[in-house]
């Protein structure tokens, strides 16, 4: 299969619902983006956690994740789980966040997210990054809507275990969850990678994107 490469990445914004989403579903990604542009911005969004340990959790998980790339994160105070009953005061905090970057990559949820925090932010990202390439990313958890990804991300040897091992490490909140596991996270990337035709891989789902074959 051949592959389709950005051109130059310098920025990345990365959205989440709650602490952990986005080390979830694409920190295999940026584990692999840190390695080959050491000097990478990554400027991060998460609506819920704001003043609590989960936050704590987030901000020296993205550190980990994250190596010699710039961090810039903004954790709200969002309610876990009453998104849609703040959407208002979410569009606002998404649109003021948006004017303070301009990124070359948007990383969000995709809409088909059951979870109802995950399906109200993916919907307000692409009102505010209209003309970026997003790329919505799956959060494993119990609801049975796994989507059917467009986009695969074949990750290096060693990224998929170290993904699992720093997910283990910097949610300990996270632990009693049944699902919350090495086994369950090389599960997904190793279904991901066969996919691909890769040992592991992470997965994306893109609802538009324009592709230039030399023209205008």
């Amino acid at each position: 299969m051949k592959a389709l490469a950005p051109e130059r990445i310098s920025e990345v914004a990365v959205l989440g619902a709650h602490c952990d989403d986005i080390a979830i579903g694409l920190g295999g990604t940026l584990l692999t983006l840190v390695k080959s542009i050491p000097a990478l911005m990554v400027r991060a969004l998460v609506l819920s956690g704001a003043g609590t340990r989960r936050e704590i959790e987030e901000r020296r998980a993205l550190e980990a994740f994250c190596g010699t790339a710039t961090v810039e994160l903004t954790v709200l105070d969002v309610p876990d789980g009453r998104a849609p009953a703040h959407a208002d005061r979410i569009k606002d905090e998404v649109a003021a966040w948006r004017r303070r970057c301009d990124p070359d990559l948007v990383f969000a949820p995709h809409r088909g997210d059951a979870h109802q925090d995950h399906r109200l932010l993916a919907e307000l990202v692409p009102t505010e990054f209209r003309d970026h390439l997003t790329l919505g990313y799956e959060i494993l958890k119990w609801e049975t809507d796994t989507p059917q990804p467009t986009v695969f991300h074949p990750l290096p040897p060693g990224v998929a275990e170290e993904k699992a091992r720093l997910l283990l490490k910097h949610y300990p909140s996270q632990h009693d969850r049944d699902w919350f596991d090495e086994r369950a996270f090389l599960a997904s990337a190793r279904l991901r990678g066969v996919q691909c035709r890769a040992e592991y891989a992470e997965a994306f789902v893109v609802e538009k994107a324009v592709v230039s074959f030399g023209g205008v």
